[in-house]
């Protein structure tokens, strides 16, 4: 199965075939500022599922996790679509809510909930981690 991810302009396309590893929520500052939302909506793949179409820019900052994250965006729209992180050299993320069709897995593992708004409710979520996750032994 392959997905298509696109920006709100549709010149930068990231198409992901097979499934995420991982269908998450963040609730971080950084997400929120760099979403304009209460949480970013995200999907885990490993880099060889994943392919970028489309002239992008990259903007590159420090995590909450002590590593840099490179976020992906169209320089046209400004749609922030893929990211990666040195803490997870083979994976990548991409925006959950920037596929083409809705049939991703519902969200089951949130994080930074410290900085999650207090009306907000997870339904299918069953992992919580008041910050980041933590990380994935060797």
């Amino acid at each position: 199965m392959e997905r298509t991810a696109t920006c709100h302009c549709g010149s930068l396309k990231v198409i992901a075939s097979g499934e995420p590893e991982r269908v998450y929520l963040c609730h971080c500052k950084a997400c929120q500022r760099r979403t304009g939302t209460a949480f970013h909506f995200g999907t885990a793949w490993s880099k060889d599922q994943v392919r970028i179409e489309g002239e992008h820019k990259i903007y590159e900052r420090g995590a909450d996790s002590g590593s840099n994250i490179r976020f992906y965006f169209c320089p046209n729209c400004g749609t922030s679509l893929y990211w990666e992180t040195d803490r997870i050299p083979l994976g990548c993320g991409v925006a959950g809510g920037a596929f083409d069709n809705a049939d991703l897995p519902p969200p089951t593992s949130s994080i930074f909930e410290e900085d999650m708004h207090a009306w907000l409710g997870l339904p299918t979520v069953n992992e919580h981690h008041p910050q980041g996750r933590p990380p994935v032994g060797p």
